[in-house]
């Protein structure tokens, strides 16, 4: 693993955010996996497809090669060709595979380096973040369909509406909680 803050912070976020999704899409039927919620929009397991092929393109031979590569067919990436649940998982899965072998051949050194994405020039760091950014904003669509897909069975993925105070006393502490919430309105006033 990388020592540099970075790389870390982004494979942490990156980590955190497949933990999510993966929550959410563990919550969702099979039916409901491929159910479009309007004609316009994707699939939970489209958007899985589209992810995993970004991820693969993105990330294969990173420093070496561009970040789109001909092999990619990103239309069929939004095209739902799985034949079961568990062949779109596996392919997700590939992706993301991809993502972390690559951010652990990272080098402090590489952070320096240019890469490109469709012929057009990117930071190493820069090349992270529009990275990062893609794929949370589509882990943000997984999320949320997964939510109106399970409706009441939702179980929800991190802090309960209505329980940030009781979080937030459990985790740091009632005490340590009240000082820091006083530090802060005293530094607002």
């Amino acid at each position: 693993m990388s020592s540099n803050p970075v790389i870390d912070a982004a494979r942490k976020t990156f980590e955190t955010n497949k933990h999510w999704a993966d929550l959410a899409i563990s919550q969702v039927t099979d039916d409901k996996l491929r159910q479009r919620l309007h004609q316009e929009t994707n699939s939970i397991i489209v958007v899985m497809k589209h992810v995993s092929g970004n991820l693969q393109s993105r990330w294969t031979n990173f420093l070496t090669e561009d970040g789109e590569k001909e092999w990619r067919n990103r239309d069929d990436e939004f095209i739902d060709t799985f034949g079961s649940r568990e062949e779109g998982v596996t392919y997700w899965e590939k992706g993301w595979d991809c993502l972390f072998q690559s951010l652990q051949q990272l080098k402090d050194a590489d952070l320096g380096r240019t890469v490109t994405i469709r012929g057009e020039e990117h930071s190493v760091p820069l090349a992270l973040q529009r990275s990062l950014g893609h794929t949370c904003y589509h882990v943000g669509q997984i999320i949320l369909m997964s939510r109106m897909s399970c409706g009441p069975e939702w179980e929800v993925l991190t802090i309960p509406r209505g329980q940030s105070g009781d979080y937030n006393s459990r985790v740091w502490g009632a005490e340590s909680y009240k000082s820091i919430a006083q530090n802060t309105d005293s530094e607002n006033q």
